[in-house]
């Protein structure tokens, strides 16, 4: 049954305007989701200590002070990611990023590991910090542990959560919620992955890159099939018409014994879209609504910071929200709202 106008205003009453935090795997992409609106922007070194750690991607401090400069004349924020896990003994990389993003002025520190969380509160008790997704933490109780003990101020919920047990968690927590609303679904159980390094030796969580480039092989067959393998390992296979998208042994598909046909042993290729759950994820608490692709192209961030922008602000003056059809930058031309709607969602 529509609304009226008075339930509508008594429900827009209820809604604290969120924040835009996007996605910048180079300063020009960092400008990019500046100028398409973005209230924040998260990015990271060129180096292991965050979870995006590829070649061609990511700052080096003097970019990264430049960029925060830009950042900061536009009225933006810089939130930047030293959320990976130091091998034992490595720590002193680590202590270097939470340096440096303090003497650049950042506007947040995001960790995932203790004993750079404790670094960074002790070293530097004024600089804001945020519980990265990686950290796992996903229940009140773990949570409140985090802020107790490091000073939390947000954290970033892992997308295995409905919105209904968002907004309990809220409810009991003494910090502010950062949620994903669009990109990479992320089925495994977040920061603890070890597919990509069981087939290349190289760690997702601690050198922070899932399947690196440089075991990535793209062979065509006679017949005009594109195998592709990592690690040496075939994971996926496709036929002259079809699309291949970045290979994740995740997403990959698989033979057995008992099936005459390869299939998707973890997860289909699909993005995440909550363009339709905006309303529901800012009653619930969500403080700030998080874009995942720090990978991706400069055209990515500009339409999909651009559609949210105009999205979070159509709800915020009382209209229905413009929602653009952003299928066209999901992975595999898919899109669901995952567990964030429903827990039969796997």
């Amino acid at each position: 049954m529509p609304e009226t106008p008075d339930q509508n205003a008594n429900d827009n009453a209820a809604l604290t305007k969120p924040e835009l935090v996007c996605p910048a795997g180079t300063p020009a992409m960092l400008r990019t989701a500046v100028d398409a609106g973005a209230d924040a922007i998260y990015c990271g070194y060129r180096n292991a200590t965050n979870a995006r750690n590829f070649p061609g991607l990511n700052f080096s401090p003097k970019e990264l002070g430049q960029s925060i400069a830009y950042a900061h004349d536009k009225g933006a924020q810089v939130l930047v990611a030293v959320n990976s896990f130091p091998p034992a003994g490595e720590m002193d990389l680590w202590k270097e990023g939470v340096d440096t993003a303090a003497e650049l002025g950042a506007d947040a520190l995001i960790v995932a590991d203790y004993g750079v969380a404790a670094y960074a509160a002790q070293t530097h008790p004024g600089l804001r910090l945020h519980l990265s997704v990686q950290g796992g933490a996903s229940s009140p109780n773990a949570i409140k542990y985090f802020c107790r003990e490091f000073g939390i101020r947000r954290v970033v919920l892992p997308r295995i959560l409905t919105v209904e047990e968002i907004r309990g968690i809220h409810k009991q927590i003494p910090c502010e919620i950062e949620a994903f609303i669009f990109g990479n679904i992320g089925a495994m159980a977040e920061g603890r992955c070890s597919l990509s390094n069981y087939l290349t030796g190289v760690s997702s969580n601690m050198d922070g890159a899932c399947s690196p480039a440089s075991h990535v092989r793209y062979e065509e067959d006679p017949r005009g099939d594109l195998h592709i393998r990592l690690g040496g390992r075939e994971i996926d296979r496709f036929t002259p018409g079809q699309t291949p998208g970045y290979p994740t042994i995740c997403k990959g598909r698989y033979t057995t014994p008992c099936r005459d046909e390869p299939y998707y042993a973890f997860e289909e290729p699909v993005s995440l879209n909550l363009s339709r759950l905006l309303p529901d994820m800012m009653r619930a608490g969500v403080t700030a609504l998080k874009i995942e692709g720090r990978q991706r192209s400069r055209a990515y961030v500009r339409d999909v910071v651009g559609a949210f922008r105009r999205a979070v602000d159509d709800i915020m003056a009382g209209r229905d929200p413009h929602l653009a059809d952003l299928v066209a930058l999901t992975e595999g031309g898919k899109e669901t709202q995952g567990p964030f709607a429903t827990k039969a969602w796997r």
